[in-house]
């Protein structure tokens, strides 16, 4: 079993912003990634390839921030290159939507970027992978030691309904609605390394599972565990991957914040002595429990009732929201990310993306309104 070394990190912060890209006029999908970012090289010079990066379909962009010390200041980054990968976007007749899932397009005119990684993907998925046509939001966290970071993925399980609550954004696929806030959630599990991570303990268990993936085949490479919260043990830090795409910076912020003080949270619970058994110390929810949270945060977003600990107490998300918000005043304090974290009550009384997308279908009955209302939500 080879070790799998993990760096450890201060609790730096790094965003992945993904967006697809949309014909100006018909509003469907546009397979013009490699235009964009060759325009974007063009302007901005070589450099810029470590922030705009290629992804598994044509029509999808990531933005990438630096290593960022606060909130404001990832995002900050990462809106520096959206503006100049808007710029470039208008001379090619495109936008860049920021939602889960695209309303309507249909799968069988999106085109694969090229590369050997990208198509052997295809051909072990299959339909299955031709279907990834999803968008969402990354946030990495630096963590000090190896040895805090199974216990600290756990935990955060417990949140899990209340970050994909808030991000919901992919109502509508194929020309339907779904029912679903969030339909991304679960399309993208049906990979067969997706999906919720399993509950290690201890860095030996997951460099045992590791090394069984590379052993069976099912992975070449460790990136290619595609879990929803995961370990990445070359940047130092914890992957969050559970939101949907964001449309505009403010809401960015606001979950960028959330997940920053929750893991910062977590990693402070562990003082002292505990810090040599950190899984002694967080508590962990049942993983069948974990399981239907995600579902309910999934099909219900913000009107979710979420199952709060192993006793199985229930209280609706956005309650429990409220209390967590009060408990992590602290810690947004430390972190400079006071007014950020108050957008996530903004979200709440605002309503997310899936329920105002909802609302301007409901006006039109045209699902081309509602990309556009997505669109002119990133300003």
């Amino acid at each position: 079993m080879t070790p799998i070394e993990f760096v450890g990190s201060p609790p730096t912060l790094g965003v992945e912003w993904e967006f697809a890209l949309v014909d100006r006029d018909t509003r469907d999908l546009s397979n013009s990634a490699a235009a964009l970012i060759d325009g974007v090289v063009e302007l901005a010079g070589e450099e810029i390839t470590g922030k705009v990066h290629k992804e598994l379909l044509r029509n999808t962009v990531e933005l990438v921030s630096g290593v960022s010390t606060t909130v404001a200041e990832a995002v900050a980054d990462v809106g520096d290159t959206l503006s100049l990968v808007r710029s470039v976007a208008g001379g090619l007749g495109v936008d860049l939507y920021g939602a889960g899932t695209h309303p309507f397009a249909q799968w069988s005119t999106q085109l694969l970027t090229e590369g050997h990684r990208y198509a052997e993907l295809i051909e072990r998925t299959q339909w299955w992978g031709r279907q990834m046509m999803i968008w969402g939001v990354h946030v990495h966290v630096g963590i000090s030691h190896r040895d805090k970071v199974l216990p600290i993925v756990s935990a955060l399980l417990k949140y899990y309904p209340h970050l994909l609550a808030l991000s919901a954004s992919s109502p509508m696929w194929s020309g339907q609605d779904t029912s679903y806030a969030s339909n991304r959630a679960m399309m993208f599990q049906q990979l067969p390394t997706a999906g919720l991570p399993f509950q290690f303990t201890r860095w030996n268990e997951f460099e045992a599972f590791v090394a069984d993936q590379k052993t069976t085949g099912i992975i070449d490479h460790l990136n290619e565990i595609r879990w929803d919260i995961r370990p990445s043990p070359h940047l130092g830090t914890i992957e969050v991957r559970i939101c949907d795409g964001v449309s505009n910076t403010r809401e960015l912020s606001a979950l960028v914040a959330l997940t920053h003080c929750l893991i910062v949270y977590l990693d402070h619970t562990l003082t002292g002595d505990q810090r040599s058994d950190p899984a002694a110390t967080l508590p962990q929810m049942a993983p069948w429990l974990v399981q239907e949270n995600k579902w309910r945060a999934a099909r219900y977003g913000l009107d979710a009732i979420i199952i709060q600990d192993a006793q199985c107490n229930e209280r609706l998300v956005t309650d429990d929201l409220a209390e967590i918000l009060e408990r992590l005043a602290p810690i947004a304090r430390e972190l400079s990310c006071v007014d950020e974290l108050a957008g996530v009550e903004e979200i709440v009384r605002r309503g997310a993306s899936y329920q105002r997308q909802r609302l301007v279908y409901e006006r039109s009955a045209d699902m081309r309104d509602v990309v556009s209302s997505v669109v002119a939500e990133l300003g």
